[in-house]
């Protein structure tokens, strides 16, 4: 793998002098200082949405703008603090009319409109349990997620309510009322307009007092196999969230930040909602899908700072032969972070070459709620590491033991599994009706996260696969990560996803799957030179065999290659639950 350390000047990144020495912060850490940044509820406790909204709105920020929306159609619409405060307390008080309160689950199934980001807030007022859905999700994974998270409320749009989920109905008996964001009238007493219920609801909500340990979200995550899990959040994972927003993030009050992703995913409510609130920032958020010009533009027009997006957009933007910073202006923009799987070295290398900035990566996952590990704005970058560990976090490489225990890993360079202490703030709390299953993801004391990964002597964590994507070949052990990110070293290739085809002389063989970038076409000639390519860089034990050719890899909406999809479909075999697809 191409490893490149990649330094900026601080002056140049505008780095706050206490996120310098890494070394100190991180030993003399304490969750305390971070609990002192909130002010905690008038009546007792700790509720997302007061830290988030209300403590704004009730202090020097109150005509400062929160969100900045962004529609399809070319509308934008400003929110301040004080309107969110006042928009999202007209929907608790819709809710508490409903006669929901404190743990009843509402679901939410739209695309980005500025009502999904109000209501969560009412949500977290209300001590409701916020569960955002895919809005591209198919009936089947709605109707899934919905009976195994015992739906009460559901809040979506007209269209996706006729197309997705009024079939459903009669097999969501527990399901009271569905929130139509769209419609101007009821239309039953069960699927009534949010707008006249908005309408008629008071804009004043007095948050009752919420326990830190609260259920406050509800994600699904999705397996191999098998039912999509439910991974509890509560309302103190904010901790995390206010301690990453600043040491990851690096926000400033003057700030103005955009996440791309999607609510339906953790990324798209702890860092496209939560975080950037509680710093008192300007959040953007674009209903539209994925543009390149248009993302650009809005980086330009919207004079974003820091921009937080995924490897599977990074790679769409490297597909085109285009210099951005001779087209717009980017001089906001300082710090860009990407999450979803890990970023291949030559992204890091383009964004330095194409935006004058490294791409800082970082690691985390729906169960942990929050960043982990990640690259600091203030530190060198290793280009293909996950980066360090926040403070806070302490991680580990471990291996299995025959007994059934695990061993940690001591010194560098030693492949094992990925684990975390437990216990932090945002750590999932269980799996929803699924004791058994979250008791299995700790052992002796630490939380096993699948993920299969080495720490180099500067304590740098750097990926090597999913536990159950490691490929076997001749006696040689190979991730996959290692293999695609070679390949993208090739000037033809936009993206690449490797998995091991059964074999009877070596085991398993290395098969690739390459997507081309714009002006490469696939050939037989270009295949026998990815080939070769792949045994210069890699040797021959390990480099790909095979590669085929597709239009495009199948990815998760979160950005994740899907090699598992690869392989089933490889090997003819059930692909399994594929609700998270990108469409």
């Amino acid at each position: 793998m191409k490893r490149k350390r990649i330094e900026k000047r601080l002056e140049d990144l505008k780095v706050r002098p206490h996120l310098i020495d890494y070394e100190k912060i991180y030993k003399e850490f304490q969750w305390e200082e971070v609990a002192s940044q909130f002010e905690g509820l008038p009546g007792g406790g700790l509720n997302i949405a007061h830290e988030a909204i209300d403590r704004h709105a009730n202090g020097v920020l109150v005509h400062k703008t929160a969100l900045v929306w962004l529609g399809e159609d070319g509308q934008r619409r400003e929110f301040t603090f004080m309107q969110m405060k006042q928009e999202s307390n007209k929907f608790a008080n819709v809710l508490r009319s409903l006669g929901l309160s404190k743990g009843d689950r509402v679901f939410t199934l739209s695309t980005r409109l500025p009502e999904l980001y109000i209501a969560a807030m009412g949500v977290f007022k209300n001590r409701s349990v916020l569960c955002p859905l895919f809005s591209q999700f198919g009936p089947e994974p709605i109707l899934q997620r919905m009976v195994r998270g015992d739906a009460k409320v559901l809040l979506t749009t007209k269209s996706l309510f006729e197309k997705k989920v009024r079939p459903l109905l009669d097999q969501l008996p527990q399901l009271e009322v569905v929130l139509l964001i769209d419609a101007q009238e009821d239309e039953s007493e069960k699927v009534r307009s949010l707008a006249r219920l908005m309408q008629k609801a008071s804009d004043v909500f007095e948050i009752l007092p919420t326990d830190p340990e609260d259920m406050s979200l509800l994600h699904f995550t999705s397996g191999t196999t098998g039912m999509p899990k439910g991974v509890v959040h509560v309302h103190k994972a904010i901790y995390m969230h206010w301690m990453s927003g600043r040491y990851v993030l690096d926000l400033y009050p003057e700030d103005i930040y955009w996440c791309t992703a999607d609510p339906g995913w953790v990324t798209g409510t702890s860092y496209g909602m939560i975080t950037p609130w509680l710093h008192g920032i300007t959040n953007i958020v674009s209903e539209a899908e994925f543009d390149a010009q248009q993302w650009y533009k809005i980086l330009q027009d919207e004079k974003v700072s820091i921009w937080y997006t995924a490897p599977t957009a990074i790679r769409r933007l490297m597909r085109l032969d285009f210099d951005p910073l001779k087209t717009y202006d980017l001089s906001s923009l300082r710090l860009v972070q990407s999450v979803g799987e890990p970023l291949n070295p030559e992204a890091v290398i383009w964004g330095m070459e194409k935006l004058k900035l490294p791409i800082h990566d970082n690691w985390w996952q729906t169960e942990t709620g929050g960043i982990m590990i990640a690259n600091l704005i203030s530190q060198p970058i290793w280009s293909g590491s996950m980066g360090r560990p926040l403070p806070g976090v302490e991680a580990a490489i471990v291996q299995k033991k025959e007994n059934g225990g695990i061993a940690e890993i001591i010194g560098p360079y030693k492949e094992g599994e990925l684990a975390l202490k437990p216990g932090g703030p945002s750590m999932f709390r269980g799996y929803l009706h699924d004791e058994e299953r979250y008791e299995k993801c700790f052992v002796d004391g630490w939380y096993l996260t699948g993920d299969l990964a080495y720490k180099d002597e500067e304590g740098y964590f750097w990926f090597i696969g999913r536990a159950d994507d490691i490929i076997k070949t001749s006696g040689h052990m190979v991730g996959p990560f290692e293999v695609e990110s070679i390949l993208m070293e090739h000037p033809s290739v936009a993206e690449a996803g490797a998995i091991g085809k059964p074999d009877p002389m070596v085991g398993q063989l290395v098969k690739a799957f390459v997507s081309l970038k714009e002006g490469f076409e696939p050939s037989e000639e270009l295949r026998r030179e990815l080939i070769g390519f792949g045994r210069k860089k890699l040797g021959v034990a390990i480099a790909p065999k095979e590669i085929e050719f597709l239009p495009s890899l199948p990815k998760t909406r979160s950005g994740k290659i899907m090699r598992r999809l690869l392989k089933a479909r490889e090997m003819g075999l059930p692909e399994g639950d594929i609700s998270t697809l990108e469409a």
